[in-house]
């Protein structure tokens, strides 16, 4: 049965970000990931997770200034130091919650950019932090953006992220495969999650997030029929977590119909 967190950046807008670990678990979520947690300690968070009953998935490393439109700073040359800081920051989070996975955001290309500098820069850093994160038995997870949702961020698609993943030669580097942002980039998703997870022991693929397409709201809503992916992403052997990445229509809880039947599992 496919295991469901709920993602509290997209996800309980509707109360202050702290409560938002209590309706989760009220909903029946035993997991959740969010993009950045640290605007609160540390052990703020891990107590609210205990408190609750639930399981940290993934959160994002810094990504630079959010505000001002960076979106990750793993393929950027010249920002190298400020990347390891921000991960060193990342990991001290990640050993307070027990959390496995930390997503390291690519970044986007400025204008005129060599792609090829980029790639070493992303294969470097990549290795330099999935090297640090192994002692703890952390993945570092790196996921493919459409360019239509977060024009010219570097890394777009599944082809390339696993071979990125490869060349770093570390087996803590894996794919967050969001099939909201493969199936707006490239489709064919029931045939990638095939061909990525045909051993699901070796695969790369270490995350999956979900959203409707084209809206980006619930996952029975949209041009993607989730209930067959669900039950695919089972049948393949994938024991990892999907996170609920969308950003619910009217209120969350409200939206939950889908979630209710592996809720009650």
């Amino acid at each position: 049965m496919p295991r469901f967190a709920a993602n509290l950046t997209m996800m309980y807008t509707e109360h202050n970000f702290l409560d938002r670990f209590a309706a989760a678990a009220r909903d029946g979520f035993t997991a959740v990931e969010y993009m950045f947690p640290y605007e609160h300690s540390a052990e703020t968070l891990a107590a609210l997770l205990k408190e609750h009953g639930l399981t940290q998935v993934l959160f994002n490393a810094p990504a630079g200034d959010w505000k001002a439109g960076e979106r990750g700073l793993t393929a950027l040359p010249g920002r190298e130091s400020e990347f390891r800081d921000g991960f060193l920051l990342a990991l001290e989070y990640a050993r307070a919650f027990k959390c496995p996975r930390i997503h390291t955001m690519a970044g986007v290309a400025a204008t005129g950019a060599d792609r090829a500098q980029m790639r070493e820069t992303y294969i470097a850093n990549l290795a330099w932090a999935a090297g640090l994160a192994a002692k703890d038995g952390i993945d570092v997870l790196m996921e493919p953006i459409a360019q239509r949702n977060m024009p010219g961020f570097f890394l777009n698609f599944q082809e390339e992220a696993h071979a990125i993943a490869e060349e770093t030669g570390c087996s803590n580097v894996k794919i967050l495969m969001d099939l909201f942002h493969c199936q707006v980039a490239e489709g064919d998703l029931a045939i990638k999650i095939r061909k990525y997870i045909e051993n699901p022991k070796e695969t790369r693929v270490g995350h999956f997030q979900i959203a409707g397409v084209p809206e980006r709201q619930e996952p029975d809503t949209g041009e993607v029929r989730y209930e067959y992916l669900f039950d695919l992403i089972d049948k393949v052997g994938f024991e990892g977590w999907i996170g609920c990445e969308y950003v619910p229509a009217a209120g969350t809880s409200d939206g939950l119909d889908w979630f209710k039947k592996y809720a009650s599992a």
